[in-house]
């Protein structure tokens, strides 16, 4: 009995020596994630144009050159962990009661808009000869749902950390410019009333943030409707990440270098629309999670960002904002025309 004792007794102080290796490992790194993120949250309040995510990958661009060595475990852990974690989160914010009273015309409008918006970047992206992986990110940002999305793509792509930092620039930058453009044209130049203007705002533009603001000159009711809208395109998110997954096995590479068919925080997020389609989480613990997945996705791009490095980064810039305007014009072109035709 005093033998079996020991034994337990000294697995337990394995286990703590390795929890506390593991942690004098990462700990340096994860609480700089931490700090970038809060940071980025801070800073994001004075900027409502821009994402707490997009400013996060930008500090993260900037202070990444400076910081030790000893960070460097800690930042790729958390850049993994909080990026799943976060997206799973996500799913919490999406109700399915919401998005099925847009109606069958507008659902079908979101869906070919992402399609057409995901595979027509795709194949702008090779015309104008940006790296596959840049063209990869603005398809997932542009078409759905921003830095979030391109995101949840990086964990089942193989893509470099400089084409999701671009991707996430030219999200900022091109959905900066709808939030002005989609409110302009759509009142002056379509004479679109305030609910199908704040339907094209959630179909076209990028952010969450940068919907508001399209719609907010149309009223309350009209953002509303936008940030559904915006939502629903969010679901797409999932089937989209597995679809890439299929392909990205399929690519020559070792089996060990394949990613998951479907990623298990995908399966998390799925489970976490299923949870709050059944309506039995309290509004405020709803409005966490919410907060909760901003700040772990900010925390998981400030660790992508450090990882650039901007000369590399600034090589496609000039391929990138062109391949940016044209799949902004595509999204923007195919939402309205799906709108008038199978939406309002």
């Amino acid at each position: 009995m005093d033998v079996e004792r020991e034994r337990a007794e000294n697995r337990r102080t394995a286990r703590a020596r390795g929890a506390r290796a593991r942690w004098a490992a990462a700990g340096p790194g994860v609480s700089v994630a931490a700090t970038g993120a809060g940071a980025a949250m801070v800073l994001a309040g004075f900027a409502p144009a821009l994402s707490p995510l997009t400013v996060a990958v930008l500090l993260g661009v900037l202070v990444g050159g400076a910081l030790p060595a000893a960070t460097a475990d800690g930042l790729a852990w958390a850049t993994r962990r909080f990026l799943r974690a976060g997206v799973v989160l996500l799913g919490l914010q999406l109700g399915l009661a919401e998005v099925l009273r847009l109606g069958p015309g507008t659902l079908a409008a979101v869906v070919v808009t992402v399609a057409a918006g995901f595979a027509g970047t795709i194949a702008l992206g090779r015309l104008v000869g940006v790296p596959r992986g840049l063209g990869l990110m603005v398809a997932t940002g542009f078409s759905v749902c921003g830095a979030s999305a391109i995101a949840a793509m990086d964990g089942a792509a193989r893509t470099e950390r400089e084409d999701v930092a671009g991707g996430v620039a030219l999200v900022t930058v091109y959905g900066s410019a709808a939030m002005v453009l989609v409110p302009f044209l759509g009142a002056r130049v379509f004479g679109l009333d305030g609910e199908a203007l704040g339907m094209w705002a959630g179909l076209s533009v990028h952010e969450v943030g940068q919907v508001v603001a399209a719609a907010s000159p149309a009223g309350a009711a009209a953002v509303g409707t936008a940030v559904v809208v915006k939502l629903t395109r969010v679901v797409l998110l999932a089937p989209m990440v597995a679809a890439v997954g299929v392909l990205e096995r399929r690519r020559p590479g070792g089996a060990g270098a394949r990613p998951p068919i479907v990623p298990l925080f995908v399966v998390g997020f799925l489970a976490a629309v299923a949870l709050r389609g059944a309506d039995v989480l309290p509004g405020a613990v709803l409005a966490g999670a919410a907060d909760v997945s901003t700040v772990l996705l900010a925390a998981a791009m400030f660790g992508l960002g450090t990882s650039v490095r901007v000369g590399t980064l600034l090589r496609t810039g000039r391929r990138g904002l062109v391949l940016g305007a044209l799949s902004t014009a595509l999204v923007g072109g195919v939402s309205l025309g799906a709108l008038t035709v199978l939406g309002a």
